[in-house]
């Protein structure tokens, strides 16, 4: 490893936001740790950056188990001496259904995988942030436009997201003696598997079915790289990054 490398670690990075993210900061220099439940589609996502997969380690986590968080994290300390950057994205959805047909099972799935799998990777984070020399690191959270306003039908999800925002306010607060920054990138309609109903049309507050707009995911991979590339004396808070058209603004 050289010496003015940086090390990240990346949840979800198997698929979608993730993948780019992790592909994005390979290609960038970074040495990455993507983090995912399928360890095809993490070997798939690393041979994907081509010359840079020599600088990727693909590690089979899931995110709700906190051995394996902790396992994920001593792997990447151990293979590179320290952790930079976490970027938490691993999530999880569940049906669109009215809220009183929802399952406690659906329900805390949304809620082990958004919330509970982002709080053991900051509290693992925090422990090789604070301990390693030169000390301290940065944490970017996945909000979603869900942190702000919810689709029909939503509940688990926009919950999650609205107390990721919780959550990213506590980790800067929390952080700042030990010089670990946190900021939160809130996306809305990046082209991934995860949209493909958007481009079928999806269902509005009013009730109506309408296709929306996405834009090319590589738009919230630079942005995540430019929050993560910051010298720690600086912090995006709050990023919002979006298909223009998008109907968020004035949603419902």
């Amino acid at each position: 490893m050289q010496d003015k490398a940086k090390v990240a670690i990346v949840t979800g990075a198997g698929t979608g936001i993730g993948r780019a993210v992790a592909v994005t900061m390979l290609r960038a220099g970074w040495w990455v740790a993507l983090a995912g439940r399928r360890a095809e589609l993490l070997e798939a996502a690393v041979r994907s950056s081509g010359a840079a997969a020599h600088h990727a380690l693909a590690v089979p986590t899931d995110v709700t188990d906190p051995a394996a968080v902790d396992a994920l994290f001593e792997r990447t300390r151990a293979a590179w001496g320290r952790v930079d950057v976490l970027f938490n994205n691993a999530g999880a959805g569940a049906p669109p259904v009215p809220m009183e047909d929802l399952t406690l099972e659906q329900w805390r799935k949304v809620v082990d995988v958004n919330l509970t799998g982002a709080f053991l990777c900051t509290q693992a984070a925090f422990r090789v942030m604070k301990a390693q020399a030169p000390r301290g690191g940065r944490i970017i959270n996945n909000g979603s436009i869900s942190a702000h306003a919810p689709r029909p039908n939503s509940a688990p999800y926009t919950a999650t997201k609205h107390a990721i925002t919780g959550l990213t306010r506590s980790t800067s607060l929390d952080g700042r003696r030990y010089d670990i920054a946190c900021g939160q990138i809130d996306i809305g309609n990046a082209a991934t598997e995860m949209t493909e109903r958007m481009a079928q049309g999806i269902e509005q507050a009013d009730g109506s079915i309408l296709v929306e707009p996405r834009m090319d995911v590589q738009h919230v991979a630079d942005a995540v790289l430019h929050m993560a590339a910051l010298p720690l004396e600086a912090n995006v808070q709050f990023m919002t990054i979006m298909a223009t058209k998008m109907p968020f603004v004035g949603r419902g």
